[in-house]
């Protein structure tokens, strides 16, 4: 195998590998990067697969990673999209309680908003308030969200590799996948199933398999990726007008995920969902596909029985969805009531890369592990693809040895 040697070598070009490489070869237009990537494209998975949202930042806890990066990165989306002309548009959103045990939690949520440093926040204190913006939505408290809005994200990962090679003339191979990483005399050297590299600094961003990226050069890596598929449907064309925006529930705060919602899409069209089930392949988008290696690790690792423990009557129901329309779309009327199930036609999904530690804690904020010349990161959920240009640009601060800028 040859040899060809780099400053750093950054796997992965999903939104956040190439925001690290983007930012990489902008601020140091004279170092040397490479870009691996397993797939033929970019943002083939989880940044090619979400719902589109671009996150305000109302969720997450004052003073976390989720909440520093989310606020710092929604700026940075909106004058990257201006200045490149990715289509967005700032709809905002609606947050609903149906339940007297919802308006509790709706509050709460407020509450972080303000935190975070969100203007502009409306609480809507009845049905006729809600019904204001959204005319076919119900519930008896809401939040109106204005800063809430909707993206091309895969046309910004397409945009962000065009800058990186084209006018910051970054190197980057595709269909490429990292069998083994091994370090000496303060190289990294990373084999991949058709070329040798070597750089002085590594950065992965692997995504749904992050932690078996992690575990080429980490003895004690304490994180497994449990994969979860979100699945959507689409109103059909005769209901669209039933949402005008986006209309979210009021999340359960112990499951990491937001519940079903209605999300209108940039390019047309509505999305309801995703729900969240284990999925049995770690790219696997389709209820029945399998992969033996993903399942016994996903199987094998303590956290997550006691996920099961903790989560089963969730996961059942979510199972159950999965499985059911019917089920699906009973949980859709608490919010939209009008919706019947012959409105929804087959959509999309994506597979969201959840880590888990070994005491079966879901992890819910980013994690990001330097070591030495090494950086992983390790989780990355939602808003990752909001936050991205802020979490590349902290990365290479790191590697530039510059004052981290929100991390």
């Amino acid at each position: 195998m040859s040899l060809k040697k780099y400053d750093t070598i950054v796997i992965g070009a999903g939104l956040v590998g190439l925001s690290v490489v983007y930012h990489l070869k902008r601020k140091n237009p004279d170092s040397k990067v490479l870009l691996i990537e397993k797939e033929d494209r970019v943002a083939k998975h989880q940044s090619g697969n979400n719902s589109g949202v671009i996150h305000s930042g109302i969720y997450y806890a004052p003073g976390s990673l989720k909440a520093k990066n989310c606020i710092a990165g929604y700026s940075s989306l909106l004058a990257f999209a201006e200045e490149h002309n990715i289509p967005y548009e700032l709809c905002g959103k609606i947050i609903v309680a149906t339940t007297p045990a919802e308006v509790v939690k709706l509050k709460e949520i407020h509450n972080r908003g303000i935190q975070n440093g969100l203007q502009n926040l409306r609480e809507l204190r009845s049905l006729e308030e809600i019904q204001e913006l959204e005319p076919h939505c119900t519930g008896i408290r809401g939040i109106h969200v204005p800063q809430t809005g909707i993206i091309d994200f895969p046309k910004m990962a397409e945009t962000l590799l065009d800058l990186y090679q084209n006018q910051y003339g970054g190197e980057a191979v595709f269909g490429e996948k990292v069998i083994n990483i091994h370090s000496q005399n303060n190289t990294v050297h990373v084999e991949t199933d058709k070329h040798m590299y070597a750089a002085d600094h590594l950065v992965s961003c692997a995504g749904l398999f992050s932690d078996r990226v992690a575990n080429m050069t980490e003895k004690e890596n304490d994180l497994r990726i449990i994969p979860f598929r979100g699945e959507y449907y689409k109103l059909s064309k005769e209901k669209e007008h039933l949402v005008k925006a986006l209309i979210y529930p009021v999340p359960d705060p112990s499951f990491p995920f937001l519940g079903v919602h209605f999300t209108r899409m940039i390019r047309g069209g509505v999305e309801a969902g995703p729900n969240a089930v284990l999925a049995f392949k770690r790219e696997g988008y389709k209820f029945q596909d399998f992969n033996l290696k993903d399942t016994k690790e996903t199987l094998s690792w303590p956290g997550f029985w006691k996920i099961v423990a903790k989560y089963g009557q969730t996961g059942m129901g979510e199972m159950y969805r999965s499985l059911s329309k019917a089920a699906f779309t009973k949980a859709l009327k608490k919010l939209v009531p009008e919706v019947q199930e012959s409105d929804l036609v087959p959509g999309g999904a994506g597979v969201r890369a959840q880590a888990c530690d070994r005491n079966g804690k879901l992890i819910d904020d980013f994690n990001i592990l330097k070591s030495a010349n090494i950086i992983h990161v390790r989780n990355a959920p939602s808003p990752a693809a909001t936050s991205s240009l802020a979490i590349g640009n902290h990365i290479v601060n790191e590697l530039l040895g510059e004052k981290a800028a929100v991390i």
